[in-house]
Parts: structure tokens; C-alpha cells; sequence
């Protein structure tokens, strides 16, 4: 089938707004993505779990199996409070950032009620090396990855904010949780979430190609994080940019596919780095040919 992929229109200069235009565009971009989850080993990133420094994978939590990146917990005698995210290796600002999961098993001895069939993708979140060593989430946006129960409506790609909060229709929301308006996805099926990220300006949640729920203008604020370094939570900044992050909260869940569309990249044609694609032009970025010296007749 198709890929869809949301592209910005309209641009001006290198600024957004409420009213920008997001259109549809068909087809796959190929090389465009950049496979952030090789399927071999997790070189390129970082475990950080609550109670351990940054760079200790307690109990082996975030691992490589057949392919997949797993989360598992069968080394834990009882989860507690070992909330853990795994970082990639860079931060991004302007992205469209995608995963295939599936919940499988059961949830660890000690999870809570709430962490059932529960995970996320963490976006704009903050270095994994400035998070105090108690510290539960990283101060970040978090793109809720649920699944159902079997026992009703249970919506996926939510939006919850430790430490954040965002604009929606000219609202600053401080609740902690947003229910997306999505399909429940029961059982041990593969979902593909997209998270569209336009620096402070737009991020939108995107399940199985529908456009679930978006919003503007993230920022630090707020509560539902704790044993943070005070320096790090600076109330009312607007988070332009971060680390991406996948949770562990004591639910098994597995990822076939996390891969990225970098939105922002050298504009310029005459660049052999051309990015048809990216929405923000970094000119710093462009790479040119040498012009070879002509021979002397």
C-alpha cells in the first residue's frame, strides 16, 4: 500500500503558525528514512531508568530480539517504580518520527493499574545525561502509546505532558493526559504511529495514516515529574527541539520498525545534499562539489 506522509506548505521564511496548510503527499521517500532501530543492536542509544544513571540497561530492559527492539521485564523480581526510557543518540527538531509496536504478554509483578498494555514515544525530551538518577520521565512530550483491554474504547497515540504543557486552539492545557480520537487497537496487533513535529510550532498524532489529535506551541511547565535538577525544568520555555525516547513502564511491548523523516535539511537545488522534503533550510548543512581546476593548453 501507500505511504502518506504530512508535508508543511506555505512556508515563509523559516517561521510557522496556527493557520500553516498540511497536505497529504502519496508515495515513499526510500532512502529518505533514516532507520533509527537497526535490528541488530541498540548502539545508537541510551537507557535511562529511574533509580540507575544514565547508560545502566537494568535487568537487560531495553534488548534485541529476533529483529525487534523488546522491552521485557523478566529479570525483574517486581517493576516498583523503575520507570525507564530508552534515547536515541541525537536530539531533532523538525521531524516526522515513526513506530510499528504491539503490547505481548503480561505486565510485570508490581506494575500499576494504569501502565497496562502502556508505553510512549517521548518527543522533545530533555538530554538523558541531565535527568536527576531518581528522575521518572524526562521532561518531554509524550505521544501515549496504548492498547486495549478487550473491555471497551481505549484510544492510542494520547497525549500526556510530564513537566510540559502545550497550546490547543488558543488554550493552554495543563490536564496531564488528552485522549486522541483514535480506533482501540485490542490484542497483540501491529500499530504504526507517526508523530509529525514542526519545532514549537505544530505536532500532530498520526495512527495507521488518520490524523488523531494536534497541537501547538510545547512548553516546560507544570507537575507529573519528579527528582528533576531544578535547572533543567525552566517554566514557560518553549521546547524547540530534543531527544527522542521509547518507554518502559512495566507493560512488554515490542518494536518492529522506529524510523525518521528529517524535516530539516539544505534547500538549496545546487547542494549535492539537496532535501527536496525538509520544511526548515539549514544552509550550514550544505555540502557542494569542488569546481576542478581547468588544465593549462
Amino acid at each position: 500500500m501507500k505511504r502518506y506522509i504530512p508535508f508543511l506548505l506555505g512556508i515563509m521564511g523559516l517561521t510557522f503558525c496556527n493557520t500553516d496548510v498540511v497536505a497529504q503527499a502519496s508515495g515513499s521517500p526510500g532512502k529518505q528514512w533514516i532507520q533509527l532501530f537497526n535490528g541488530k543492536d541498540l548502539n545508537d542509544w541510551t537507557a535511562k531508568i529511574a533509580g540507575y544513571p544514565a547508560g545502566e540497561n537494568y535487568g537487560n530492559t531495553f534488548r534485541v530480539q529476533d529483529g525487534k527492539l523488546v522491552v521485557s521485564y523478566d529479570r525483574y523480581d517486581s517493576f516498583g517504580v523503575r520507570y525507564g526510557h530508552l534515547f536515541y543518540k541525537q536530539p531533532y527538531a523538525y521531524y516526522m518520527i515513526a513506530v510499528e509496536y504491539r503490547f505481548v504478554g503480561e505486565q510485570a509483578k508490581g506494575g500499576q493499574g494504569w501502565a497496562t498494555r502502556n508505553s510512549g514515544i517521548m518527543v522533545h525530551g530533555q538530554d538523558p545525561a541531565s535527568m536527576g538518577k531518581d528522575q521518572d520521565f524526562p521532561i518531554s512530550i509524550e505521544v501515549q502509546l496504548l492498547g486495549g483491554l478487550g473491555t471497551g474504547p481505549r484510544s492510542t497515540a494520547n497525549l500526556c505532558t510530564p513537566g510540559t504543557h502545550v497550546v490547543k486552539n488558543g488554550t493552554l492545557l495543563t490536564a496531564h493526559c488528552i485522549n486522541s480520537n483514535s480506533k482501540t487497537y485490542d490484542g497483540d496487533q501491529w500499530v504504526r504511529v507517526e508523530v509529525l513535529v514542526l519545532g514549537d510550532s505544530l505536532i500532530r498524532h498520526i495512527v495507521n495514516g488518520d490524523t488523531v489529535l494536534q497541537y501547538t506551541k510545547p512548553q516546560i511547565g507544570g507537575g507529573n515529574v519528579i527528582n528533576f535538577h531544578a535547572a533543567s525544568k525552566k517554566d514557560g520555555q518553549l521546547l524547540t527541539g530534543g531527544y527522542i525516547s521509547l518507554q518502559s513502564e512495566s507493560h512488554p511491548v515490542e518494536f518492529r520498525k522506529v524510523e525518521l523523516l528529517n524535516l530539516e535539511g539544505c534547500k538549496d537545488p545546487t547542494a549535492t545534499n539537496y532535501s527536496p522534503h525538509a520544511v526548515k533550510d539549514n544552509r550550514d548543512s550544505c555540502r557542494y562539489e569542488k569546481k576542478k581546476k581547468r588544465s593549462r593548453g
